[in-house]
């Protein structure tokens, strides 16, 4: 790896015309060697990488998914409590992505990165099924709907064993996710127009993917689950990560693979310190003045090199590249003084993408309703199908999933092309107008479930009437659209905002954090709700185990409110990114005679 660099000028009065390329990489094959264009990558190579994500959010859904009553029925928690246990759960594993993503882009690569985690995470699937089979394992068995009082709460040796079985699952898929997904984007060659269609392309493949895996393990194995056993359940869940793992490691003579950079965070850290330090200095009018490293000759084979131009967004930062007129031009300066204009503008990108970042977390918040009380409302309603079957509460997410296995393909072939002759983008609409679409959905997904929440419990308490459990699909199958719009627009425009082989898996994880913080912000949620409402007579709105009792329809009510608050706050940011946080990168070749590279400036929506 080498760094070179080129000059351009720009007729954007906004910004500064100084072009930086960023670090170049060599992508390689599994023994190490440069890769060849024919025989790795493409989409060959990412079909192995979607049969992983397959079968691996099948095994994690299916534990996921089922959870609250497996904690309820099994270890004895409380109703709040077991939705906390399982928010709390999901949400450390969206938090240690970042930990997989940092170890992959510095350290390890995508692949490595993937096996050993995945090894991990089949390690606790194996123990939560052992966990579930022993009787000495888990306390006597108790009917919490009937004899809650006397039921006796996992503790001790028994609540070690779970919450260790449970969060080796955590660690292990955390670490697994961003990188399958920057894993199969790597397989694709961004600088060619062909390849770069075919990225968009993967990005709904994946998400193809994952509902086709949501889909079997909320059907297949929560029912399973149901009527064989968590045991066998979480067994069958151990099982198809293991096919998961073998599908990855069957395609490692077709990968191509990104080497570890090193640590990323050094060259922010440097960044940060070198603007402080320098703050009493003055920044140059002219871009051109600022630090810049010294062109070399590119490596013959390295990978289209990535240029940035410099902004005047977040200006202050631009001090770390600010040289100190002493006169000594030939005195060595620590990088923690002095940085490049290529670190500083990685750091402004970091920055720019935050707000868009945070305004997901009150969608995902939405979601862990989805996965906790709106299961609690299908298992106190009818579930019978027909007379002999009854639908387990869990598998109420398979309805979106149903819809949506028909409705990605239909998106990629039809919608795509057709909005790409309008719009001129090759993914049809921008990722930020997709999440955008996303976030607007989702409160009516809350709408609806406040809708039929307060039906039901009126139903229950009034006339005792118990309503079909299909009463309360609508919910799901808004949030199954919005989630089609938000989750791969996010993915696509983190992914597409790393920089070159530096931090793909990275800022992948970034958008897992966004599930992460909002499954947090359900259980403060549900704890602060329940604090304010509680009165000297009673509890609050979710602190009975009854939800005849409870009021989570006003609950709804209130996430739909905060839903559509963060929908306008979310306009807000879009448009600013649009307009002052877009990254303008270009396009250049570099051989070992000539320097010189025909550029092309690409901002995040389009061309700029």
């Amino acid at each position: 790896m080498e760094m070179i660099e080129a000059r351009g000028d720009s007729n954007n009065n906004n910004n500064s015309c100084e072009e930086v390329i960023i670090t170049t990489t060599t992508s390689v094959d599994w023994r190490g060697r440069p890769s060849n264009p024919i025989k790795h990558g493409g989409m060959k190579a990412a079909a192995f990488v979607l049969g992983l994500q397959g079968f691996e959010i099948m095994g994690i859904a299916a534990v996921g998914n089922n959870l609250i009553t497996y904690v309820i029925n099994e270890m004895h928690f409380s109703l709040s409590e077991s939705a906390n246990i399982v928010t709390n759960f999901i949400g450390t594993i969206f938090i240690l992505s970042l930990l997989g993503g940092y170890l992959s882009d510095s350290y390890l690569a995508s692949f490595w990165t993937i096996l050993i985690f995945g090894f991990i995470e089949l390690s606790g699937f194996i123990l939560l099924s052992v966990q579930a089979h022993l009787p000495q394992l888990k306390p006597p068995k108790c009917n919490m709907l009937t004899d809650g009082e006397k039921c006796v709460e996992a503790k001790g040796f028994k609540a070690l064993i779970f919450f260790v079985a449970l969060y080796l699952v955590a660690l292990g898929s955390g670490c697994v996710k961003p990188n399958m997904i920057a894993h199969g984007g790597d397989q694709f060659d961004q600088e060619n127009p062909k390849q770069s269609k075919q990225l968009s392309r993967y990005f709904n493949a994946a998400y193809f993917a994952f509902s086709m895996g949501e889909l079997i393990a909320i059907t297949i194995l929560v029912y399973v689950q149901t009527h064989s056993g968590m045991d066998v359940g979480f067994g069958v869940s151990a099982a198809a990560m293991a096919l998961g793992l073998i599908c990855l490691v069957c395609g490692t003579l077709f990968y191509r693979n990104k080497p570890p950079q090193g640590s990323i965070f050094t060259p922010i850290a440097q960044v940060m310190v070198a603007a402080f330090l320098n703050r009493k200095l003055v920044s140059p009018s002219d871009a051109h003045m600022l630090h810049k490293a010294h062109p070399t000759k590119a490596p013959p084979n390295a990978n289209p090199t990535i240029n940035l131009l410099h902004t005047n967004r977040f200006r202050f930062l631009d001090k770390a590249c600010t040289k100190m007129q002493d006169g000594n031009t030939t005195k060595e300066i620590s990088r923690w003084r002095l940085c490049t204009v290529t670190q500083v503008e990685q750091v402004k990108i970091l920055i720019s993408v935050l707000p868009i970042f945070a305004c997901t977390i009150i969608f995902n918040t939405i979601l862990a309703q989805l996965q906790t009380f709106s299961v609690q409302q299908g298992s106190t309603m009818n579930t019978k199908l027909t007379k002999n079957f009854h639908i387990p509460p869990a598998s109420l997410q398979s309805i979106p999933y149903i819809m949506l296995i028909f409705i990605v393909p239909l998106y990629d072939t039809f919608f795509v092309p057709f909005a790409r002759k309008f719009t001129g983008h090759e993914s049809g609409i921008t990722p930020l107008q997709r999440i955008g679409f996303g976030l607007f959905f989702a409160t009516f997904s809350m709408v609806s479930a406040a809708l039929m929440e307060n039906k039901r419990r009126i139903s229950a308490m009034e006339s005792n009437e118990i309503l079909s459990i299909f009463w309360i699909t609508p919910q799901f199958l808004i949030f199954g659209i919005s989630e089609m719009f938000t989750a791969v627009g996010l993915i696509e425009f983190f992914y597409k905002q790393s920089l070159k082989g530096s931090m793909q898996s990275f800022l992948t994880a970034i958008t897992y954090c966004s599930y992460s913080f909002g499954f947090y912000l359900s259980s403060l949620l549900v704890s602060l709700v329940n604090k304010i409402t509680s009165s000297h007579h009673g509890g609050g709105w979710l602190s009975d185990n009854n939800l005849n009792k409870d009021r989570l329809d006003l609950f709804y009510w209130l996430l739909a409110i905060l839903s559509l608050l963060n929908f306008f706050n979310y306009l807000f940011w879009a448009k600013w990114y649009s307009k002052n946080g877009s990254s303008s990168s270009s396009s250049s070749s570099s051989t070992t005679t000539n320097q010189e590279s025909n550029s092309k400036v690409v901002g995040e929506d389009g061309i700029v």
